[in-house]
C-alpha cells in the first residue's frame, strides 16, 4: 500500500503520514482550551480580588466599629495614649473618627501622618469602582495612607478609619497567590478533562471517519473499507451510518460498472461474430427462398425478416458502441401484425401448453418504431412463457397469455399479462434496472430493461400493474406532437 493510511481493522485506518508536519485537530483542541481556561481565570480572579479588597476594608471597619464603641463609652479624656495606641495596633488603624449630627470627633489617634493618599468611601462602591480600586492598591510600590468612610453605628453619620496600604497590599498577594495555586490545579484538571471529553466524543469519531475516507479513497471497490458505524445516536452515529450506507452503495455501484465494462466488450466481440453467421445464414435464406416447396415458401420471407432484423440490430451495435439505444424510426404501424409476429418468434404459435389470447382492438395503429416495439414485446412474452413454464404450482388453472391493446386519446396503450406466479416483491424494487429485476433463477433482468429504455425512448411508459393476476405490463405510447407548419405545406402540396 501507498504512504497514505494503514488498515489496522476492517473499516478503519490509522492516520499516520497524511497529517505529518501538521497539527491535528487535537492539536487545535489544545491550543484553543488553553487560553480559554485562561479567559475563565482571569474572569474569575477580578472579581475574587476585588471581593477581598471590600471584605479586608469591611472587616478593618468593623474592628474600627467595636474600638469606637470602646473609646466612646469612656469618659472623656480618661483613655490613656498608651491604651488607645494599643487599641488601634490591634484594629490596624493609625487613627479613628466618628461623626454624629454636626460633631466629628477624633477617637483615637497614632502617629497621624501629614497628608492623606487614598480616601475610599465603602458606602458608595460600586462592583466596578472596587475592582479598579483593588488593582490600583495592588499595582502601588509605595507605602500609601488610605482613607476608609463606612456607617457609623449607634445612629451616627459614618466611621472613618485611617489604615497603610502596606499589610493590605500584602494580604492580597497572598490571596492572589492562593487563588493562583488553586485555581491553576482546578485549570489544569478541568482542562485535561474538557480535552479528554472533546477528544472521545468528537475527534477521534472524526479521525476514524477521516482515516476511513482515505483507505477507501485508495480502493472503493473494496468491501473491507467500509466504515463500521457505532451504536451512537447522536449526529456522529448519524454520519457514520450514512458514510456508510453511501459506501455500501459505491462499492455496489463501481462492481456494477466494472460488471457492465467487461459485458460490453464480451458483447461487442460476440456481436462482431454473431453478424457474420448471421450474413451467412441470410445467404442461405435466399437460397431457401428459390425452393419451390409450399411450406418453404411460407416460411422463408419470416426467416428473412428475422434475420434482416438481427443483422441490423447486431449492426447498430458495434456501430453505435455504447448501450444506449439508437432514436427510433417512427410511423403510425399496425399493431396485430406485430403481435402476430412476436407469437411466432417467441414460439407459441406451435406450443400449445400456453393459450394466446388475442384482445387487441381491430385496426389498432401506434406512433412508434416497429423493430423497437417488436423487441418491448418479444420480451415481456417470453418473460411471461418463462415465468409460467418454471412455475410449480397446486393449482392446474391453464397457462395463458394474454395481450391486449387501445387507444386513448392520442396515447397507444398495450397490455400484456399471464396467469404465472407474479412479480415478487423484492424484484419489484429494481424491476426495469439490468441485472436487477429478475425475479426467475439464471435470468439476467435485461429484459424489462431493455424493454423499459425502447418504450422511454418513444416518451412513453412501461409499468407493472398492480392487483391482477399473475403479471400484467402496461405500455403507454403517445403520438408525436403534430407541427402545424408541416401540415400547411403537405396542404399546399395537396
Amino acid at each position: 500500500m501507498s504512504g497514505r493510511a494503514t488498515q489496522t481493522e476492517p473499516g478503519t485506518a490509522s492516520l499516520t503520514l497524511p497529517l505529518r508536519g501538521r497539527l491535528g485537530l487535537s492539536g487545535k483542541l489544545l491550543l484553543l482550551t488553553i487560553p480559554l481556561v485562561l479567559i475563565l481565570e482571569v474572569l474569575i480572579y477580578v472579581p475574587s480580588i476585588a471581593n477581598f479588597y471590600v471584605n479586608r476594608l469591611n472587616d478593618r471597619l468593623a474592628a474600627a466599629t467595636t474600638a469606637a464603641l470602646v473609646l466612646d463609652a469612656a469618659p472623656s479624656g480618661m483613655v490613656p495614649d498608651s491604651l488607645s495606641r494599643q487599641i488601634l495596633e490591634s484594629i490596624g488603624a493609625r487613627a479613628v473618627a466618628i461623626k454624629t449630627g454636626q460633631q466629628r470627633r477624633l477617637l483615637a489617634i497614632a502617629d497621624m501622618p501629614p497628608a492623606v493618599d487614598r480616601n475610599v468611601d465603602l458606602r458608595t462602591m460600586t462592583a466596578w469602582s472596587a475592582i479598579a480600586d483593588a488593582l490600583q492598591v495592588m499595582l502601588d510600590r509605595n507605602d500609601e495612607v488610605m482613607r476608609v468612610v463606612g456607617p457609623s453605628p449607634q445612629g451616627g453619620q459614618f466611621i472613618e478609619v485611617v489604615v497603610n496600604e502596606a499589610p493590605l497590599r500584602e494580604a492580597m498577594y497572598r490571596f492572589s497567590r492562593n487563588v493562583l495555586l488553586l485555581s491553576l490545579g482546578f485549570a489544569i484538571v478541568t482542562s485535561a478533562l474538557i480535552y479528554l471529553a472533546l477528544h472521545f466524543l468528537f475527534v477521534r469519531p472524526m479521525r476514524r471517519m477521516t482515516a476511513n475516507l482515505v483507505a477507501f479513497h485508495e480502493n472503493p471497490e473494496s468491501p473491507a473499507r467500509i466504515v463500521i458505524p457505532s451504536r451512537r445516536q447522536d449526529e456522529i452515529g448519524v454520519a457514520e451510518r450514512e458514510l456508510a450506507d453511501m459506501q455500501r452503495d459505491l462499492v455496489s455501484m463501481l462492481h456494477q460498472k466494472s460488471r457492465l465494462a467487461a459485458l460490453g466488450l464480451a458483447v461487442s466481440k460476440i456481436n462482431h461474430d454473431l453478424r457474420n453467421l448471421l450474413a451467412s445464414s441470410q445467404l442461405l435464406s435466399d437460397q431457401l427462398a428459390s425452393v419451390p416447396d409450399p411450406r418453404v415458401q411460407r416460411f422463408a420471407p419470416k426467416l428473412m425478416r428475422s434475420l434482416e432484423r438481427a443483422i441490423a440490430f447486431c449492426q447498430s451495435t458495434l456501430s453505435y458502441g455504447k448501450a444506449q439505444e439508437a432514436p427510433p424510426d417512427r410511423r403510425m404501424i399496425a399493431i396485430e401484425p406485430i403481435a402476430n409476429e412476436v407469437r411466432e418468434s417467441a414460439g407459441l404459435a406451435a406450443d400449445d401448453s400456453i393459450v394466446w389470447i388475442n384482445a387487441i382492438e381491430r385496426g389498432l395503429v401506434a406512433d412508434a418504431d416497429p423493430d423497437q416495439l417488436f423487441r418491448v414485446l418479444l420480451n415481456l412474452v417470453r418473460n411471461a412463457a418463462q415465468a409460467m413454464e418454471s412455475h410449480v404450482g397446486s393449482d392446474v388453472s391453464p397457462k395463458q397469455i394474454r395481450i391486449a391493446g387501445r387507444r386513448e386519446g392520442s396515447v397507444t396503450i398495450i397490455e400484456v399479462s399471464d396467469t404465472g406466479p407474479g412479480v415478487p416483491l423484492k424484484a419489484r424494487e429494481h424491476l426495469f434496472e439490468a441485472f436487477q429485476g429478475s425475479a426467475r433463477a439464471g435470468g439476467t433482468g435485461l429484459g424489462l430493461a431493455i424493454a423499459a429504455e425502447l418504450v422511454r425512448a418513444h416518451g412513453g411508459e412501461l409499468n407493472l400493474v398492480e392487483g391482477t393476476i399473475g403479471a400484467t405490463f402496461r405500455i403507454a405510447i403517445p403520438d408525436r406532437p403534430v407541427e402545424l407548419s408541416h401540415l400547411r405545406i403537405e396542404r399546399a402540396r395537396a
